[in-house]
């Protein structure tokens, strides 16, 4: 632990004791684990909403005014 931090091992120190008081057999993720995966939850919800919408805006039919060969139209002669 020589290439350790001062926090970190300031922080191993005080979460040992905490580690001692629970069943070494049970193991689960706690309040924390339900927080962060519901967060997750919320936040993939709120992405997949968002791409839905833009999604309903996008024009997927093209029209033939935006073709660039359409504007400019081939006269046979070359600029060589």
């Amino acid at each position: 632990m020589a290439d350790m931090s001062a926090s970190a091992s300031l922080a191993l120190t005080h979460l040992v004791p905490l580690a001692k008081e629970f069943d070494e057999d049970k193991v689960t993720p706690g309040v924390l684990g339900f927080i962060v995966f519901a967060a997750l939850a919320l936040a993939v919800w709120g992405l997949m909403k968002s791409m839905n919408r833009h999604m309903g805006r996008v024009n997927f039919t093209e029209s033939d005014d935006q073709h660039p060969d359409a504007a400019t139209p081939d006269t046979g002669k070359s600029t060589a």
